[in-house]
């Protein structure tokens, strides 16, 4: 690994997908290099601009063809990634696509196959680090998408890293994050200590890491209204309109230019449309009457649905009270391309100003639409600013103005010298504002779109989390990275989420967590289905074993009865393990059966002990003549089983092999005195993992000359089996 680490993260959204690549400083590099002041910081992320690509559509589209997905909709997204992570570091570079809005109206079915079909592409087509699907290609919640926002925003702006520059009063320095896309909205931030203690059950629980390898808690509340995004707001607005005006297919609508004709979808009509002509269906004609328009978009807010969990602010949805004496909001998405795109090109970086703001919209939106046409034919408002873009503007306009003031609760800069709403209300305010001066970020809300050239995306604050997690951490401060229920007393939450599904060496991956991560969302899911596999994979290993096999197994766990004191048999010791059990049966063919002897032969005699060499020899000798002698001619000699391979009662060994005699002594043989050796035979070597293989007895050369007991087709002079062993351990 190089200097640098990368990081790939795909943005796969309603109407197209976008690729970002990220860049930082690795662990070692950042240390060695850092002052005492940044080792006290979150990793430097860096991005280009020239390092992201936008293509259409989205993602979405493909639930009905998702083997497309890839070579129709990744593959540019992928090769570009490619020529900006270098070769050698795109095996150790993490790539996620994250999809949020569009993904989240398909069909389960077709989410988990476009998914599915993502994570395939990536992992067949590409060497990016990619360990687990559930985790790098997902549909993320909007709660997720709020707190990767809430990250990005603050990593930006200094809230994490030089907190006494951002102090916000008693002690709060973090930002809160609003975001606004066409289906949804998302607010986060961390409550005033009076409220996080009184609502600690609904917030999340955020851990990062240092460069120096110190943790950095938060506790934030994040929330999603569905539907109060930019888009859905104005289909259910002229939802509204069609109910007013039952029986007319000509529509007043105040939040559109005067004379602006428009399809009930937002599409421009022209005097001469079949749609105006035939007047069969209905059409919308702006009046231009701004603060009708604001009357009219107030209803959206459902701030009469009832609040089961105080206090809330929109929907029903509970929310933290919010102190804007100490929350200082910015926004981003919507929020700053409706305040900046047409009535802040002059002055970008100044704070929201309400009465300002207010007044641009209802000058513009009075103003007859063929005026207006003329001034995006020359650019008033630039290059981007097209006609699709203004039409929309004034009812995008009054939709933020609601949501900021009259649902979230932001003051109104200007107008407003204080606000406190009552008890018993959905929300408090404290906040007494003098103005918008140029105040920075200190105001209750600004819009932003970059801080020091680096756009403030959800995206960023993904990688923000990724990276931090790969700071090895600091001696005595080993807690994972990542996100989840903020539960009091549980180290870990269940819902815990980790930045990757590779929990590198960096200290994400730590000892006393590792079974909060086995019990985490994606691995909790997965834990009876590897059981369960476990279980049929086991089944089918001991079915297929062989009969033998499984009277072996059965024989050795059943061997001894519990609370028996009666001694182990000769071949149970450790040696057995590996060279075989000379007691173990597996059925009348094979059972080893011990010669009998005196009746007062007492069990030390089947011991293994210690002998001197000329004891051992004679005691072989003896034991096998003794063996020989008592044996009735009829009856040939018995060897021991070997481990799942059938070992017929005559393998026509002679009785010197079978019985150790010096002729063919080797190691084996002294290892095992009298009764030990008297079952050996091949099979101890079998037992012993030496491939022998056991052939027919027509095959086995059965002589009692100078190759006997060895294997060996007609006509060949084959060394017994035996002789290497014999040589290579005298």
């Amino acid at each position: 690994m190089g200097q640098h680490s990368y990081g790939v993260i795909l943005d796969a959204g309603s109407s197209g997908t976008r690729v970002y690549v990220y860049t930082w400083k690795t662990a070692a590099n950042a240390r060695a290099s850092a002052s005492a002041a940044e080792l006290q910081r979150l990793p430097e992320i860096k991005t280009k601009k020239k390092w992201r690509k936008k293509v259409h559509p989205g993602v979405s589209t493909f639930g009905e063809k998702p083997e497309d997905v890839g070579p129709e909709h990744l593959a540019d997204l992928v090769s570009f990634a490619l020529d900006i992570v270098p070769a050698e570091e795109v095996e150790n570079t993490p790539i996620f696509l994250l999809a949020t809005a569009g993904m989240r109206l398909l069909p389960e079915h077709q989410r988990a196959q476009v998914l599915e079909n993502i994570c395939g592409y990536f992992q067949r087509e590409t060497k990016f680090q990619l360990p687990d699907c559930e985790l790098h290609v997902q549909v993320i919640p909007g709660e997720t998408e709020g707190l990767y926002g809430w990250i990005a925003a603050n990593y930006l702006l200094g809230g994490f890293d030089a907190p006494d520059e951002h102090e916000h009063g008693n002690g709060h320095h973090t930002y809160g994050f609003l975001d606004m896309g066409g289906a949804s909205a998302q607010i986060a931030f961390a409550p005033n200590a009076t409220e996080a203690e009184k609502h600690a059950e609904d917030l999340k629980l955020l851990r990062l890491r240092r460069v120096d390898g110190e943790n950095l808690e938060h506790r934030v509340f994040v929330t999603t209204w569905l539907g109060f995004g930019a888009n859905e707001a104005r289909r259910r607005y002229v939802e509204g309109l069609l109910e007013s005006y039952p029986d007319s297919k000509e529509l007043p609508d105040p939040c559109l230019p005067v004379g602006l004709l428009a399809t009930i979808t937002g599409e421009e009509l022209d005097s001469d449309s079949p749609t105006l002509t035939t007047g069969k269906e209905p059409h919308l004609v702006g009046t231009g009457q701004f603060p009708e328009c604001l009357k009219r978009t107030y209803p959206l807010l459902e701030k009469d649905v009832p609040c089961d969990d105080q206090p809330c602010l929109l929907n029903g949805i509970h929310t933290p009270a919010i102190d804007f004496n100490v929350n200082h909001f910015v926004g981003v998405s919507e929020y700053w391309h409706t305040t900046h795109e047409i009535f802040a090109m002059a002055h970008k970086d100044k704070a929201y100003d309400f009465q300002t703001y207010q007044k641009q919209v209802t000058e513009l939106c009075s103003r007859d639409w063929k005026d207006i046409e003329e001034d995006i034919e020359n650019k008033k408002w630039g290059k981007k600013v097209d006609e699709k873009t203004v039409e929309e503007v004034c009812f995008k306009a009054s939709w933020l103005i609601n949501m900021l003031h009259d649902g979230i609760g932001v003051p109104r800069v200007g107008l407003e010298a204080g606000k406190e709403i009552g008890e018993g209300s959905s929300n408090t305010t404290h906040s007494v504002i003098d103005g918008a001066k140029d105040r920075g970020f200190l105001d209750p809300f600004q819009a932003i779109d970059k801080v020091d050239g680096t756009e403030v995306s959800w995206t960023l604050g993904k990688m923000v989390l990724y990276a931090s997690s790969q700071m090895p951490p600091a001696d005595g401060k080993v807690l994972a990275v990542g996100f989840g229920s903020n539960i009091p007393g549980v180290r870990l939450p269940a819902d815990f989420q980790y930045p990757s599904g590779e929990l590198s060496t960096a200290g994400n991956n730590v000892p006393q967590d590792w079974h909060d991560r086995l019990l985490s969302s994606s691995y909790s899911r997965r834990a009876p289905g590897i059981l369960i596999f476990l279980l049929i994979l086991a089944l089918a290993t001991y079915l297929l074993c062989g009969r033998e096999r499984r009277a072996s197994l059965a024989a050795r766990f059943l061997r001894r009865s519990p609370g028996s004191t009666k001694r182990p048999k000769p071949g149970s010791s450790f040696g057995s393990k590996f060279f075989g059990s000379a007691s173990s049966s597996a059925g009348p063919s094979y059972e080893r059966v011990l010669e009998a002897g005196p009746e007062d032969t007492d069990s030390e005699a089947f011991e293994l002990t210690a002998m001197s060499d000329d004891e051992r020899d004679n005691h072989s000798v003896a034991t096998a003549n003794n063996n020989v002698n008592n044996r009735p001619s009829d009856d040939p000699p018995r060897t021991g089983r070997t481990s799942g391979w059938a070992t017929p009662a005559n393998r026509g060994l002679s009785p010197d092999f079978s019985r150790g005699s010096p002729k063919h002594k080797g190691y084996f043989d002294n290892a095992f005195p009298s009764a030990a050796t008297a079952g050996l035979g091949i099979s101890a070597f079998e037992r012993g993992g030496l491939v022998v293989r056991t052939d027919s007895k027509e095959k086995l050369y059965s002589g009692g000359s100078g190759n006997a007991g060895g294997r060996r087709t007609p006509g060949s002079a084959r060394t017994p089996v035996l002789t290497p062993f014999k040589v290579g351990l005298d």
